[in-house]
């Protein structure tokens, strides 16, 4: 993540300020909520442009719902994967080296170089189950 969030203005700054207190991964359709809940006037528009640019940034991580509506969050700047409860939307970020060397090996042996990847596992948490 490259937390440089060029070209701020007041409309990606109050983006960025739902991103940053929500702590799961939250579509763009909700981020213009919580904005218009909040008397904003960022148009849903801005929010898409603004969730593009900062994906393209690496600023944010997507991951796709089952249905392939694309959920955005703030993540740290390391490597990483996610846990993500399928009811309540908790996010845990974990480091796993071993997909790491099995990514490496799977891409190495059919001749891939320059890889990247993402992994999310996605289960119901314990506060969900009970």
């Amino acid at each position: 993540m490259s937390n440089s969030f060029t070209r701020t203005t007041k409309q990606r700054n109050a983006v960025i300020e739902v991103l940053r207190d929500h702590k799961g991964f939250i579509s763009a359709q909700d981020i213009h909520n919580f904005l218009k809940n909040s008397a904003s006037t960022v148009g849903l528009s801005t929010v898409y442009r603004t969730m593009t640019a900062l994906t393209t940034s690496n600023d944010v991580d997507v991951m796709l719902r089952e249905d392939g509506e694309a959920l955005y969050r703030l993540c740290s700047s390391v490597h990483h994967h996610h846990l993500v409860c399928r009811d309540c939307g908790t996010t845990i970020e974990i480091q796993a080296d071993y997909v790491e060397a099995w990514a490496k090996d799977v891409s190495q042996a059919h001749g891939f170089s320059d890889i990247d990847h993402t992994v999310e596992i996605v289960g119901i948490c314990k506060k969900c189950k009970k």
